[in-house]
């Protein structure tokens, strides 16, 4: 009978098999979570009521960069993940720390205004062709 279905109590807990890739990738879902409440104060703050989007400018870039962030995720998240099995854990983690980074920047810029948003987003960008180039060539190798 197993009492312990996590296996929090067993010798495989803490047994991650590509542990900076999935350090980055909480530290991703802790920046969706950071945008996400962003987005949940200023509706407040601006009296928009869900399920509208549309408010002050404010708040519509705001919720782009939840938005966005959202989208990039789509692609980031298998493209990492892929390359951290496909090429090399350190390798997928350095270049998913430079797209969080990326985002944050992204997310400041269009913060301010939305014409500051771009070198965020082309850095992030570069980072997804780069993990994906790397994932691509990794799995050719593999067969």
């Amino acid at each position: 009978m197993n009492i312990d279905p996590w296996h929090v109590f067993t010798a495989n807990f803490g047994m991650v098999p590509k542990p900076y890739t999935a350090f980055v990738t909480l530290l991703d879902m802790i920046l969706f979570f950071v945008v996400s409440l962003k987005v949940a104060t200023a509706r407040g703050k601006h009296k928009v009521q869900a399920p509208a989007t549309d408010g002050p400018e404010i708040f519509q870039r705001i919720f782009r960069v939840q938005m966005n962030t959202l989208e990039q995720l789509v692609q980031h998240l298998p493209l990492l993940w892929i390359a951290a099995f496909a090429m090399d854990d350190v390798f997928a983690a350095a270049f998913g720390c430079i797209w969080t980074l990326s985002r944050i920047l992204y997310a400041r810029g269009y913060y301010r205004k939305a014409k500051s948003r771009h070198k965020g987003f082309l850095i992030g960008l570069a980072v997804n062709v780069v993990l994906l180039i790397g994932a691509l060539a990794g799995t050719i190798a593999s067969f």
